[in-house]
């Protein structure tokens, strides 16, 4: 039987609200990009459109008009030929029309009106290649314009596709929720820098001399207490730990200091825990060192205790919340972990002036215990508080950013947690000399046994990093884009095309699980070419930024982070108020800067708290906690008996004095000198008078920024084939 062919009134009423009008909810739906645009209907606009059906993969457009005296038309398929499209549009007579041109799965559509009025809409390549790169401009000018000329179709259409506020003729700034507490924070250290250079210079080399001498403290405290020995390597596996998570969620907008800060709360919080694991055992009437001690009290405790900076997050920075990526949520809990991890393993291998009997599981993801048999048999593995806590993290992420994408993420988070409570419940178990349950033993099988805990972290951290990505393309209406044009350019209309040639041919009458879970199997190419795209952009503006300099490469930096939380809190808020941290403007004005000096013009469109709180950790539990007796010195420990092993070292030692430097050291070192820095010298100025820019260098080189200045000053020598990486 030959198929029919579709009327124009079904294309229409799939896409569009009226004969000039795209549908709301058909915009909503996988997150389009619109841009109402005005242009004279030649050639040239036709010759736009097929470049945007080419960009998505396609080899033909379905063309019809709107208006209702032709909604018994046939639907037109049509090639991606300029001359076809032409001959087409002439056909229909000599007096203008409104039409709609679609791709197969009305995934992407442009609506053309009778005069000047173009509305594009779809995927963002789509989109760009009818307006051109910078999105967000190309809808200023047609919102200036429409203000200017005031006519009821431009201002109808402006604020439809929400280039103005309705009803806010006159308003240029929109009036949205006020800032946070981390955000009057920001802004007061922008002030600073701008109104009070000299002292913020005085202040960053006091800073950078600060740290440099703590590290030297941290080198030279084992020559007078060789106890404190581990203190310098544990503090490095975990920036090493940190340094992997961060440099693999190529998606987050958190800085890499934000994370060594609440890394310190989290080592502040093993004394919180013990005290609350010290008060749980008194009322239970338990032995510290005994199975009901070291399983059900520690590990629901320590689980639930990790995670507080999470809890804590939307009181402090309630608006900085709602612009975190799937990824913070994974990173900050993992800080949290790695910093009860730091402060439970110091204290432990402090007070037994040895390493203990657990072994380490490599530099990838560093800090996890393996328990072993007197024959050599494998006991127990435990990743380490980083992952089991960035586990529980990364699944809340999942859920909490992805939600546009089901209600069926929210089973992450419980799993998650369980994987964490029972490998962490094994371990304690075989600690303090018994076993799980035959039942419990079977689910912590199958859910790894320990060992694929941190290769399902990396699994979630792939699948945060892809959703982000797809999301933040959903936001190219507001995110200015990065200099130079998107590369692998191929590689996401091949994704396109196959989704395209796919969606098509999924059945509508199917169970609605099963067709969700079709068009999603279809979708993952796409999502993971965007990911792929927008990981080389970055990559490439900041190897272009590094030959001109670690000036430029630390603003590229910056911006790429920035524009990342802009373009996340624009896909989380789904229509509703938030507040974009730097303004619209600000960041705007850096993108255009920042292709300037990248040469690619044309495409422009809590430390002091934490600190104080961490040196309370260790001081006051012997003066609080209640003393324990029998702690063996090859008992490993959980957080109260890591505690008052501590308080009993510190009363049968007379390093007291350097363990509080080794503290401050390692508070200090956590706390400050890791942002980005902010000023550099340049280098003809060094090169004549470098004694005279010490202060200078002392201040944008402190030991945690040392990693900031490498690349930069590698990137000079490199050569200038790397502009060629990007293209306007």
């Amino acid at each position: 039987m030959e198929e029919q062919a579709m009327l124009a009134r079904d294309l229409v009423l799939r896409v569009c609200a009226g004969p000039t009008e795209l549908d709301p909810q058909w915009i909503r739906a996988g997150g389009k990009v619109t841009t109402p645009f005005l242009v004279p209907r030649d050639r040239n606009l036709v010759r736009a459109i097929v470049a945007a059906g080419r960009s998505m993969g396609v080899d033909r457009l379905l063309v019809c008009r709107t208006r209702p005296e032709f909604s018994y038309e046939a639907v037109t398929e049509v090639p991606l030929d300029t001359d076809t499209l032409v001959d087409l549009i002439r056909g229909w007579g000599p007096t203008p029309t409104d039409f709609l041109v679609c791709v197969e799965d009305f995934s992407a559509a442009v609506l053309v009106d009778a005069d000047e009025l173009t509305v594009a809409a779809g995927p963002p390549d789509f989109v760009r290649e009818l307006v051109g790169a910078d999105i967000p401009q190309a809808r200023a000018h047609f919102a200036a314009r429409a203000r200017a000329e005031g006519g009821a179709v431009l201002t109808r259409a402006a604020q439809l596709y929400h280039c103005v506020e309705p009803g806010a003729r006159h308003a240029r700034t929109p009036r949205g929720p006020g800032p946070d507490l981390a955000e009057r924070l920001s802004r007061a250290a922008d002030r600073a820098r701008e109104r009070s250079p000299r002292a913020v210079r005085g202040l960053r080399v006091l800073r950078g001399s600060w740290g440099w001498l703590m590290l030297v403290a941290l080198l030279a405290v084992p020559l007078a207490a060789p106890a404190l020995r581990p203190v310098l390597p544990v503090l490095a596996l975990t920036y090493l730990l940190l340094f992997q998570l961060a440099w693999l969620s190529r998606s987050r907008t958190v800085s890499f200091a934000t994370l060594l800060r609440v890394v310190a709360l989290g080592a502040a919080l093993l004394w919180p825990v013990a005290l609350a694991e010290s008060a749980l055992v008194r009322f239970l009437g338990a032995d510290p060192y005994g199975v009901l001690a070291y399983t059900y009290v520690a590990v629901p405790v320590e689980e639930l205790g990790k995670l507080a900076p999470l809890l804590l997050l939307p009181l402090v920075a309630r608006r900085r919340a709602r612009r975190l990526a799937a990824t913070d949520f994974l990173l900050l809990a993992a800080a949290s972990g790695a910093g009860f991890q730091l402060a439970e393993r110091l204290l432990t291998e402090v007070a037994l002036m040895e390493g203990g009997h657990t072994g380490g599981n490599g530099l990838l993801l560093p800090g996890g215990s393996v328990v072993y048999a007197p024959d050599g048999g494998v006991l127990a593995v435990f990743s380490g508080h980083a992952v089991t806590t960035g586990l529980v993290g990364a699944a809340l992420g999942l859920a909490i950013v992805g939600r546009r994408y089901g209600a069926w993420l929210w089973l992450l988070p419980p799993l998650a947690l369980a994987t964490a409570v029972l490998e962490h419940l094994n371990l304690n178990a075989v600690l303090s000399g018994a076993s799980l349950h035959w039942a419990t033993d079977a689910v912590f099988a199958v859910l790894g046994g320990g060992v694929l805990t941190p290769w399902l972290l990396l699994l979630l951290l792939l699948c945060a990093v892809a959703m982000d990505y797809r999301m933040i393309g959903t936001a190219a209406e507001s995110t200015p884009p990065l200099p130079g044009q998107p590369p692998l350019a191929r590689l996401r209309r091949w994704a396109w095309g196959r989704s395209i040639a796919m969606r098509v041919r999924v059945p509508a009458d199917i169970a609605p699980l099963f067709r969700r879970i079709a068009l999603s199997w279809i979708d993952l190419p796409v999502t993971l070419a965007t990911m792929l795209s927008s990981i080389a952009h970055e990559l490439a503006a900041a190897t272009i930024a590094a030959r001109r300099g670690p000036g430029v490469l630390c603003d590229t930096w910056r911006f790429v982070r920035h524009r990342r939380a802009s373009a996340m809190g624009e896909a989380r808020s789904e229509g509703r108020p938030w507040r974009p941290y730097p303004a619209q403007e600000t960041l705007t004005r850096t993108a255009r800067e920042l292709a300037i000096r990248l040469g690619l013009a044309a495409t422009g469109g809590i430390t002091a708290a934490a600190a104080a709180a961490l040196m309370l950790a260790a001081l006051p539990a012997a003066a609080v906690l209640p003393p324990v007796t029998g702690a063996g010195a090859d008992t490993p420990a959980y957080a109260l008996v890591a505690v008052a092993r501590l308080q009993t070292w510190l009363g049968e030692q007379d390093g007291v004095v350097w363990a509080v430097v080794a503290l401050v050291a390692v508070v200090s070192l956590l706390t400050t000198g890791n942002a980005v820095p902010h000023a550099h010298p340049r280098m003809r100025e060094f090169l004549r008078a470098p004694t005279a820019n010490t202060g200078a260098i002392l201040g944008m080189l402190a030991p945690g920024q040392v990693g900031y200045a490498l690349p930069g000053l590698v990137g000079l020598a490199l050569p200038r084939g790397v502009d060629r990486l990007l293209v306007r």
